[in-house]
């Protein structure tokens, strides 16, 4: 990496440690701990874990260790959303485990065209071999195909598809917080060898869409505590951005339409 973007992270880590984690975490501890449990023990998650470490691509920040978030999250809130549904044991069990999977797959196929897409026809295919009924696939691959913000979405028959979909959608915009900032974005501008005089021209654009996707969230758990997430986010980013206008102010004389934003 860059020594200036080198510079740059190491402060976005300096600045991230500041800021309490977001109260998800605090305030559903016991779903969260439970979800990570899940995830590691879970036989059918394992599997599909293992698999996916070998084949998903872990250099341009969508890669395994951001999978393996998404699905712990998306574990969570379906608990969550689940005790208010008066899931049984059964389908709770399910429902986290389709949960996990979709977000262990979700990226698998991050840097194709049309992502989503691409990434549930490839899920449809891997799921075939595993203990999943017909519907359960295609709720799975329905999520996938559900994960990007702003773009057309495939409506379920079920609550429990609909469901699914949600709470990975919201598990993956979670990330779109402090995780930003100490990892996923260095991991693209490296992957994508983007000069930093470009970075800081894109800078403003990529809060815009920040501030965009604070209001995107689809459950109701989602809805109380992803834009806590995303306010976490934007305002590391805005005490990063001021690091960088007085640490290199060069890049934005080259750049006047980015300075002062």
């Amino acid at each position: 990496m860059d020594e200036v973007y080198q510079r740059i992270r190491r402060e976005a880590l300096k600045i991230v440690a500041e800021y309490p984690p977001p109260a998800f975490y605090r305030e559903h501890q016991a779903q969260t701990e439970y979800a990570s449990h899940f995830f590691y023990t879970d036989s059918v998650v394992c599997k599909l874990r293992s698999f996916v470490r070998k084949r998903i691509d872990n250099d341009f920040g969508h890669g395994l260790a951001h999978a393996e978030k998404v699905a712990k999250d998306a574990g969570a809130l379906m608990i969550i959303e689940g005790q208010g549904l008066h899931f049984s044991k059964t389908l709770m069990g399910r429902q986290i485990r389709m949960a996990q999977c979709a977000g262990l797959l979700h990226d698998i196929r991050r840097k194709l065209k049309n992502h989503a897409r691409e990434g549930a026809l490839y899920a449809r295919k891997v799921l075939s071999g595993y203990p999943f009924s017909d519907e359960e696939i295609t709720h799975i691959c329905m999520a996938i195909q559900n994960h990007e913000a702003f773009g057309a979405m495939v409506e379920s028959k079920t609550l429990e598809g609909t469901l699914l979909s949600d709470c990975l959608y919201d598990a993956d915009k979670f990330r779109m917080g402090p995780d930003n900032f100490t990892q996923t974005v260095w991991d693209m501008v490296s992957f994508a060898d983007i000069p930093p005089q470009r970075f800081v021209s894109l800078y403003p654009k990529g809060m815009a869409f920040l501030e965009r996707i604070r209001g995107t969230f689809r459950t109701d758990t989602g809805k109380t505590y992803g834009p806590q997430f995303i306010d976490l986010g934007l305002a590391i980013g805005r005490e990063l951005y001021a690091y960088i206008q007085t640490t290199f102010p060069a890049y934005f004389l080259e750049n006047p339409d980015s300075a002062g934003t």
